[in-house]
């Protein structure tokens, strides 16, 4: 990849974070270090921009003169402003010593400041630049593809025509009260009405909260009531995998808790009718009488934009709050570096809009630099396991981002279900929401990839933004590790903190995986519970920002997340990851998946406890589990191997796809009557499944 950056002086005593004319821009670095050099052109002061102060940029450059911006001169981010820049010097991308330039991006400090005067997004800073400046340069250019549920019936909307539907579902927001500052719920599957609707909160001001359209009512309410939504979006029913999903029933059923919700805007996604009571209004017939003009809202940068609740996996789901402008300076910039985004590029990723990777990666980022994003309504096995990529062949995809579950879920068809069909025109494989195991990245890579694919495992987190951790962006040519995400994205100073909360320094060393300094597209609080949001982040390391993962430094510096810090196990004193004997047990062919918890142990305080999926066409099943015990002993050490392996025909998840261990604690510890909160699981029926395989587990292990 080459692409070229222009270098600029700032206004003295003033540090520039991003801005830029009605050019483009990027982050900032005082001194970038390159190795061809340049000079300064003539200063440019552009309105409308945060600044950092002269201290905090004189700390990373030690100059208090001058200090030098960065703008990406070619196919990049591109935000609207007033000023046009001048033509500076070239400086070659090639020749940057990125790790220095990491650290000096790192020392800026804060990005944006809460102050009218310095930031103000007059044009409402979102959807002006996810849409109207795409519109204004290419206005047929097609901003979504529609994969709907039924293969070969794509649907493709324009820039145009999508600022258009955003203009109307705004209209219709404000017509029926909905105003700067409210909250509304999107309750919807992957649509182009869906997107809409995230736009149109934008445009109007008001802070939309995205919600699973696979919740069960009692998980929505509690959403909706904690944000106070005063409307909710929805359609009257949804299609996934071939079935009907009564997405209006449940929001009935839920609402009747809400005293907050005021409206419920109704949709149609199929062609039958739902009951319609005092609070629904039908969402099409109302856009249709509306303007397809809205003026956007001024927003401050520290408004907020969004909400999104996490999963679930680890307790009470929480309101994680994004605003306005780092988010989407973060989300446009990750998009086209991580990925080696380019313009025309087809960008296919598959999560769903009710997760922070579809917000960022299928909404708010490819939309701000004007790409084609596709939303992929249905399942990886619907009409059969080869859906992805006949997609991928029909579609022309060229980056293709997905779960590792999912990509762990194909591995068991075979590989003729991928070879059946052209996958030539991928250029970026990427993996997400957890770590990828050494089997399924090799599958990924090689079968999916045909070895000619760049692949990058990310690792980020909903209160993060954006990626954080990849193989890219990087010097061309650069290393990639199998299973390992490797290297900080600009601006990101991860530091790995031992017991005592000491930062641990030098190379082969493993800890807790903290970041040093703030980047724009951090989380800045939980709604409503601030406190909750500085315990869980704040507290447990000062002056860092705790991942709760755990990590390995390698001889090398790059980073491997080892597995989350509550799923640390100590067996005789040996501190030990599950995820590290996951990835071990993963590398048996027969197995495409497993999750590993840790429990009392009367010797060894703590020991393992193995749950294992097995390949359809396994027999000889006592085999291989002696072969995996044999696989730990031989990848890690004899005192890892689990004391107890089960075989189940499947692991309890979220609809997210993350794996529910406290669950699985609960069932081996014999709660199996009170696990909690399970609203977020993606199929309840798992549990009886888990239960009568461990009873009857039980039962061996006491006449053997």
């Amino acid at each position: 990849m080459r692409c070229y950056l222009l270098v600029f002086p700032a206004s003295a005593g003033t540090a520039w974070c991003w801005g830029g004319g009605w050019g483009c821009f990027h982050l900032v670095s005082p001194r970038l270090p390159c190795a061809a050099g340049w000079t300064g052109g003539q200063g440019c002061f552009c309105p409308g921009l945060s600044a950092v102060s002269t201290e905090t940029s004189t700390r990373a450059s030690g100059s208090t003169a001058h200090q030098q911006r960065l703008w990406p001169k070619c196919g990049l981010p591109r935000f609207c402003c007033m000023v046009p820049p001048p033509a500076p010097p070239i400086c070659r991308l090639d020749k940057i010593n990125w790790q220095l330039l990491a650290k000096q991006i790192a020392n800026i400090g804060p990005f944006f400041v809460n102050t009218k005067q310095n930031l103000l997004f007059n044009a409402c800073f979102h959807t002006v630049n996810c849409l109207d400046q795409h519109v204004q340069q290419s206005p047929d250019r097609v901003a979504l593809i529609w994969e709907k549920d039924e293969p070969g019936t794509e649907v493709q909307i324009t820039y145009r025509e999508l600022l258009d539907m955003t203009c109307r579902l705004a209209n219709t927001l404000k017509k029926y009260g909905i105003q700067k500052g409210d909250r509304v719920a999107v309750y919807m599957p992957v649509s182009p009405l869906a997107v809409a609707a995230m736009l149109a909160c934008a445009r109007i001001g008001a802070v939309h909260t995205v919600v699973f359209a696979g919740f069960s009512a009692e998980a929505l309410a509690g959403r909706i009531n904690d944000s106070e939504c005063k409307a909710v979006i929805t359609y009257n029913q949804g299609i996934r995998g071939g079935r009907i999903i009564e997405l209006k029933k449940t929001v009935d059923e839920a609402v009747k808790n809400c005293p907050s919700v005021k409206h419920v805007f109704v949709a149609q996604r199929t062609d039958n009718t739902v009951h319609m009571g005092d609070l629904d209004i039908p969402l099409n017939e109302e856009m249709a009488r509306e303007a397809p003009v809205c003026a956007p809202e001024s927003m401050d940068s520290e408004d907020m934009l969004f909400m999104l609740y996490t999963s679930g996996s680890t307790g009470k789901p929480k309101g994680i709050v994004h605003t306005q402008a780092g988010y989407l300076l973060y989300a446009a910039l990750t998009h086209k570096y991580v990925f080696d985004y380019q313009q025309g590029d087809i960008f296919g990723c598959v999560a769903d809009i009710g997760w922070i990777t579809g917000h960022s990666y299928v909404v708010y980022g490819p939309l701000c630099n004007g790409a084609t994003s596709v939303l992929f309504e249905s399942t990886p096995t619907y009409p059969d396991p080869g859906r992805y990529w006949e997609t991928v062949q029909r579609l022309k995809i060229n980056q293709f981002y997905g779960a590792p579950t999912a990509i762990r879920l194909l591995l068991k068809y075979g590989d003729q279900w991928v070879k059946k069909y052209d996958r030539s025109s991928l250029k970026t494989l990427g993996s997400v929401g957890e770590p990828i195991n050494h089997e399924a990245w090799q599958w990924f890579h090689k079968v999916v990839g045909d070895s000619k694919c760049t692949l990058v495992d990310t690792w980020w987190q909903t209160e993060t933004g954006g990626i954080c951790i990849a193989p890219r962006p990087s010097e061309e040519g650069a290393e990639i590790i199998p299973a390992m995400a490797m290297r900080p994205f600009f601006g990101i100073v991860p530091v790995l903190i031992d017991e005592n909360g000491k930062v641990i320094e030098g190379n082969d060393v493993s800890g807790a995986l903290c970041i040093a300094e703030p980047w724009p597209g951090m989380a800045r609080t939980i709604y409503r519970d601030n406190q909750r949001f500085v315990d869980a982040y704040f507290k447990t390391y000062p002056g860092y920002y705790f991942t709760g993962d755990s990590a390995y430094r390698t001889k090398e510096g790059y980073y491997q997340i080892t597995g989350r810090m509550d799923d640390v196990i100590n067996v005789s004193g040996h501190r030990l990851g599950t995820a590290e004997i996951e990835d071990a047990m993963d590398e048996h062919p027969a197995v495409p998946e497993t999750a590993v918890i840790g429990y009392p142990h009367e010797i060894k305080g703590e020991g393992a406890f193995a749950f294992v999926v097995l390949k359809d066409d396994t027999v000889q099943t006592e085999h291989v589990k002696q072969e995996l015990k044999a696989i730990v002993a031989s990848k890690i050490a004899k005192y890892a191997v689990p004391d107890h392996v089960l075989v189940v025909k499947r692991l309890p998840k979220t609809r997210s796809g993350k794996i529910m261990r406290r669950l699985l604690k609960k069932i081996i510890a014999d709660e199996g009557s009170n696990l909690g909160d399970i609203t977020t699981l993606e199929d309840p029926s798992v549990i009886t499944e888990i239960l009568d395989a461990y009873q009857k587990y039980k039962s061996e292990q006491r006449t053997s």
